[in-house]
């Protein structure tokens, strides 16, 4: 396994609560859309066996092009040590990443794309929204939707709607509105439906989506094959 430790070069303040740490690309680190990694901090792998502690599974807010790894987080005020230590962390500083993998790469595929993500989960998607507005082969067009109830949305200078190239953003701030839209999108029965949050709301958009008739392999997660199982059980097995 190779590890590859690298300086932030920029800390971004999205909003209060929510921050990017821009970080210097190694010359043979490459990613693609939809990427997660593992983001350490300085320690970790000090003794016999890795410090869980200070390890977190992150996606890459960023692509290759951009020149810089991109992790976005929310740091509460009452936060686990992780996050405490990554908040006192400076321009300058190292930190290692290693094990990076995409299991939501954009599928090109002729057909509607959905994105489905509750908070600071949309930064799995700003790659394949940005990636879809250099190149929108192959796909029909996309969707974004997103639920925040802080209202401090994120993105905006990119999830911004641009109809000329087929891409709709669209944020709301309670949960009724925000599945009332789901089950409105599912009106698309060949539709491919992405979604990014926690395990609670991944379970409860798989429901609002099947209830709607949406196909198991319409449903996109940002999970390893192992875990979709604990997601889609009886579909899968079938």
């Amino acid at each position: 396994m190779q590890i590859y430790w690298t300086k932030i070069n920029k800390i971004i303040e999205e909003t209060p609560e929510v921050r990017t740490y821009l970080l210097d690309r190694p010359e043979d680190f490459t990613w693609q859309e939809g990427s997660h990694t593992h983001f350490a901090l300085e320690g970790f792998n000090a003794g016999e066996k890795p410090n869980r502690g200070l390890i977190r599974h992150m996606s890459i807010s960023t692509l290759p092009h951009e020149n810089s790894i991109g992790i976005t987080t929310r740091i509460k005020e009452q936060c686990s040590e992780f996050k405490a230590t990554l908040r006192n962390l400076e321009v300058g500083q190292e930190v290692a990443i290693f094990k990076t993998h995409s299991n939501v790469p954009l599928k090109r595929e002729d057909k509607n794309v959905y994105l489905l993500s509750s908070g600071v989960g949309l930064a799995t998607f700003r790659p394949l929204v940005l990636d879809y507005l250099e190149r929108a082969d192959n796909v029909n067009q996309i969707h974004s939707l997103n639920i925040d109830s802080s209202k401090q949305f994120l993105f905006t200078n990119v999830f911004e709607s641009a109809p000329d190239k087929k891409f709709t953003s669209q944020f709301v701030d309670n949960r009724k509105d925000y599945y009332e839209e789901v089950k409105n999108l599912a009106e698309d029965k060949d539709g491919l439906f992405y979604i990014v949050g926690s395990d609670e709301f991944l379970v409860h958009n798989i429901k609002a989506l099947r209830e709607q008739s949406i196909q198991p392999e319409q449903i996109m997660l940002d999970k390893r094959e192992q875990s979709m199982a604990e997601f889609l059980p009886v579909e899968l097995a079938n």
